[in-house]
């Protein structure tokens, strides 16, 4: 890796250190001195901007709920059709693919949760602005008259949730026989069997 100029850019490059580390290494076995490495600096640099590694670890985690929850609740902003909301948040939750590593550094989170504090209350935070974010999608399209859901709104952005969680597992652990494209029509197949058909 480049070593960035400023500040921010430093933070930034030593979080995607974290990401392409765990990616290789594996969350359990991750060390400061593996992402100083990884960032191409000292373990005393990168103790500089942050105390220690957790501190890193709650970074890194941020980094994924705002491609996962903060940019996905954004959607709404400009997408007024809630069939199209709703497809568009399924994909948005989805890994590109088995090397998205951003993603495997999440699931690895859900892994070792209940070992430590820290990594129970990441994964319990991420897990409840998922169910936030399909409840609210839902709610506006029976509120619009678009969906006219066969679940109680919460039970069905559980079950959107628990799917998203399943596909995109099977998607960054590199199982062949489920695609991000698959895993898109399952879930589209799951909502209209909801109620709330994604377009």
């Amino acid at each position: 890796m480049a070593r960035p100029k400023n500040q921010d850019e430093r933070r930034a490059h030593l979080i995607q250190a974290v990401i392409d580390t765990t990616a290789s290494t594996g969350l359990r076995s991750l060390s400061l001195a593996d992402v100083a490495r990884r960032a191409g600096l000292t373990r005393g640099a990168v103790l500089y901007y942050y105390d220690d590694l957790d501190a890193l670890l709650r970074e890194a985690y941020r980094a994924g709920m705002e491609r996962f929850c903060d940019r996905r609740d954004a959607l709404r902003e400009s997408i007024e059709d809630p069939a199209r909301l709703l497809g568009e948040t399924i994909r948005a939750g989805l890994p590109t693919g088995p090397d998205d590593a951003l993603m495997r550094l999440l699931y690895e989170f859900d892994v070792v949760a209940g070992t430590s504090p820290l990594h129970t209350t990441l994964v319990e935070s991420m897990y409840e602005r998922q169910l936030a974010t399909y409840r609210t999608v839902l709610e506006h399209g029976v509120d619009t008259g678009a969906f006219r859901l066969t679940l109680d709104t919460p039970t069905a952005a559980l079950n959107l949730v628990a799917l998203e969680d399943a596909y995109g597992l099977h998607i960054v652990a590199g199982n062949g026989q489920i695609s991000v494209r698959r895993a898109v029509e399952a879930m589209f197949a799951a909502a209209r069997a909801f109620g709330a058909p994604a377009a």
